[in-house]
């Protein structure tokens, strides 16, 4: 195992405990599951991000840290009402968890939805600002710009998340990498991921036909992170049938954790700030200050 994905002490019970304490986003046990239905979750790995590492072999081949059967989860898009709680039940109700890339408008969106997907413990990593192709013009011709774009997203979700924990996990929209870009999280210590199956869901509109494309790709594969869409309705509903599929298949699902949490830049901070065109400095104190409830 490379030192940039090494196996949690929770995910490998015969080790002796670390005697560094442990990182506090990572899974100090696998839960118990009270359905014996569910697929449960077989193994939590950490990733440190230091210097940027990529994964997916899709595009990089370094870090293929999955063993045979062995599943990673993540869904891109979101969060977005509806189909981000079915996706979460889901994975509840299956004792599992995923890694969400998130839009970073669609979490000042729906920030309620950020907080829910981290406090459930999921993973939450980012997918830029708005979802622009950072390898098209105006971003090739201005990495600037195209850092704006990923920063501003990263900013989103942190303050989406209201403290909880945001990884530096990043997915490019289109799974369009620009090498200048990728060597730029790298200063930022902020990986990047790109997939080793995608399940093109954003094409396909039956549930049926998700599940299908994912089994078949696994079954070729043999292993592999999983590139879903939790804004896609088709996935959402989808989801616990493949779930149902993958337990009778004997693959095993893999959880990511980052060892660290990401760190938003104040430059950016302030642009999603400023997108709130409504805000005003007069709107300072409390909503419980300001409001109050005198007759019922």
């Amino acid at each position: 195992m490379d030192q940039n994905a090494t196996t949690s002490a929770a995910s490998a019970p015969a080790a002796p405990a670390p005697s560094a304490a442990p990182s506090p986003l990572a899974a100090k046990a696998i839960p118990a599951c009270g359905n014996p239905d569910a697929i449960g979750l077989s193994r939590v790995v950490e990733i440190d991000t230091t210097g940027g590492p990529a994964f997916g072999t899709e595009h990089f081949k370094q870090y293929d840290f999955l063993r045979d059967k062995e599943v990673v989860l993540t869904f891109d898009d979101g969060p977005w009402p509806e189909n981000t709680p079915m996706v979460l039940k889901a994975l509840k109700d299956n004792c599992i968890k995923a890694t969400f890339f998130e839009i970073g408008e669609h979490a000042t969106w729906h920030p309620e939805l950020t907080r829910e997907v981290v406090a459930v413990g999921m993973t939450v990593g980012t997918h830029t600002w708005s979802h622009k192709d950072l390898a098209r013009n105006p971003y090739a011709k201005d990495i600037e710009q195209a850092k704006q774009e990923i920063e501003m997203g990263v900013s989103a979700v942190h303050m989406a998340a209201a403290g909880g924990p945001i990884a530096p996990f990043f997915r490019f929209p289109d799974l369009q990498q620009p090498p200048e870009l990728i060597t730029y999280l790298g200063t930022r210590n902020i990986a990047t991921f790109s997939t080793d199956i995608d399940t093109l869901d954003f094409k396909l509109h039956k549930p049926e036909d998700v599940i299908k494309s994912a089994m078949t790709k696994l079954a070729k594969n043999g292993k592999g992170i999983l590139l879903m869409h939790d804004f896609q309705h088709n996935t959402a509903e989808a989801l616990p049938e493949l779930l149902r599929q993958l337990k009778d298949g004997g693959y095993k699902i893999v959880h990511m954790v980052p060892k660290e949490p990401v760190i938003t830049l104040a430059k950016y901070d302030d642009m999603v700030r400023a997108q709130d065109k409504y805000s005003s400095a007069n709107n300072t104190r409390s909503e419980s200050s300001v409001v109050k409830t005198i007759s019922q």
